[in-house]
């Protein structure tokens, strides 16, 4: 159990790194297309990725039974069907930045969701820890002069919504996990993802007379490569690696670690868009990197 538990802290490492680079890969591909149509490509791709590895052998896909699906369906309702839609729209009127910073705030609403629902119990050292990653986040936020004149009512709307849907998704998660596998929950996930976001944009494209432009975004190289990172990575990747993770670690642990994603978003716009780092993003993510250590091996020892 201790073996699984702490792949499963390495898994949601990667998952808040991966992430922290989506949002600045939803960006771009927004440059070429509209939302609805981005959520089609990446789930298509995150498809194709699980059919490949079926294909080879590394993969099993689990059988399908109907009893099994409305609990699958209603899970995936939550997360990837509404948390992308309302991230992705969100994202059209606000910065990568600033969707990261309102991210951060899921632990919150997850220790309390958790204690709430799951009964979850936490240690005081959890609670400071948790408290620490807040102010490091709100400490950046200050330095940064909050939000940008990019950013609109209905963009901080549409991500906050977002997140109240991925706590959802970690609550119900929690006990659905227990009666199905990691890659059963993420095969339904991405299928069902797949099939919903292209009907919608083919529809809508049809009814516009517009479908040729549905392809037409791939004649940029750095679109293709925006999509596999979202499909791939960002969706069937983290998907797994968090139902994995609702298997072994308590709901409230898993939402901490999203507290880490606004400093990956930083580093990202350092390293990939050429934006400078400054001395309040160094205080500040040292802050949310000791909250997050203090909430994961500060944990209750009573089951």
């Amino acid at each position: 159990m201790h073996k699984k538990q702490g792949q499963a802290y390495i898994g949601l490492i990667l998952v808040t790194i991966i992430v922290g680079l989506s949002f600045i890969f939803v960006k771009i591909g927004l440059r070429y297309s509209g939302a609805m149509d981005l959520l089609a490509h990446r789930f298509t791709a995150a498809a194709f990725s699980i059919l490949l590895l079926w294909i080879f052998g590394f993969i099993k896909l689990p059988p399908f039974s109907f009893k099994k699906a409305k609990w699958l369906l209603l899970l995936s309702l939550f997360y990837p069907l509404m948390f992308f839609a309302l991230q992705t729209f969100g994202l059209q009127h606000s910065t990568a930045s600033e969707a990261g910073i309102i991210f951060a705030t899921t632990p919150i609403i997850t220790l309390i969701a958790a204690s709430f629902f799951l009964k979850e119990k936490t240690t005081l050292w959890q609670k400071i820890g948790i408290v620490l990653s807040i102010a490091g986040i709100l400490y950046i936020i200050y330095f940064t002069g909050n939000i940008s004149g990019s950013t609109t009512l209905k963009g901080l709307f549409l991500l906050m919504l977002s997140v109240f849907v991925l706590v959802a998704y970690y609550v119900l998660g929690k006990v659905i996990s227990a009666n199905f596998s990691a890659m059963e929950i993420t095969v339904w996930m991405t299928l069902f993802a797949f099939v919903v976001f292209n009907c919608f944009s083919v529809f809508d494209h049809v009814q516009n007379h517009t479908l040729s432009q549905f392809f037409s975004p791939f004649i940029h190289m750095e679109f293709l490569w925006a999509v596999l990172y979202l499909g791939v990575l960002s969706s069937m990747i983290t998907s797994f690696l968090t139902n994995f993770a609702l298997t072994q670690v308590p709901a409230s642990q898993i939402g901490v670690f999203n507290n880490l994603s606004p400093l990956v978003s930083i580093a990202g716009g350092v390293f990939i868009l050429g934006e400078t780092l400054f001395e309040y993003h160094i205080i500040g993510g040292l802050l949310v990197l000791i909250g997050v250590v203090m909430t994961v091996f500060f944990k209750s020892k009573s089951k």
